[in-house]
């Protein structure tokens, strides 16, 4: 069975804004690195909107940035994009839409062979903790304080304990910790 990933840029604060951090070189790095591991992405609207089109227009029109331009080729490499939402009218042509039951279409997509899903924003990946169906988590800590903007997951029903896997710290002073669940 397929993994599903969660990965998201945080500040030390836990707001998850985008416009919060520092996307930095090393971080974009890391980020594509961690794209080529997989073949699906799984998204809310507003992520997906968030994305798309503008990762895939970088890649037909690169940006100069080598950093930026990777990720955009990366982005555009990835086989399927799922998109779990009742109002999005027209996905590009590798996107499908989720409107029926959450938990049953994500089971469905990780008995699918492939490599890993992933998945990003607050909303989704809230709705898929509290499934229990998010094997891996990637944190990626930007040394920043917001003091304002969205905060992580929002709604998780209860406290879940998670086992350190792995960690990258960046020369900015963020820090990625990839977490796994705990054995039961």
């Amino acid at each position: 069975m397929r993994k599903l990933i969660y990965a998201i840029n945080l500040t030390l604060d836990g707001c998850c804004d985008h416009t919060k951090g520092i996307a930095d070189e090393e971080i974009h790095d890391f980020h594509t690195r961690l794209l080529q591991t997989s073949d699906t992405f799984l998204y809310g609207r507003k992520t997906y909107e968030l994305m798309v089109p503008f990762w895939p227009d970088i890649s037909k029109n690169p940006s100069g940035d080598k950093s930026m331009d990777e990720f955009a080729m990366a982005f555009t490499g990835i086989r399927d994009i799922v998109v779990v939402s009742k109002t999005l009218k027209s996905p590009d042509e590798k996107t499908s839409i989720i409107k029926g039951n959450l938990r049953e279409e994500v089971l469905r997509l990780k008995k699918e062979p492939g490599k890993p899903i992933l998945t990003g924003g607050v909303d989704i990946p809230s709705q898929l903790i509290a499934l229990d169906l998010v094997d891996e988590f990637v944190f990626v800590f930007q040394p920043v304080l917001a003091g304002e903007g969205r905060r992580l997951s929002p709604g998780i029903p209860e406290m879940k304990k998670l086992l350190l896997l792995d960690v990258t710290r960046f020369r900015n002073g963020g820090v990625a910790a990839r977490y796994g669940k705990t054995p039961d």
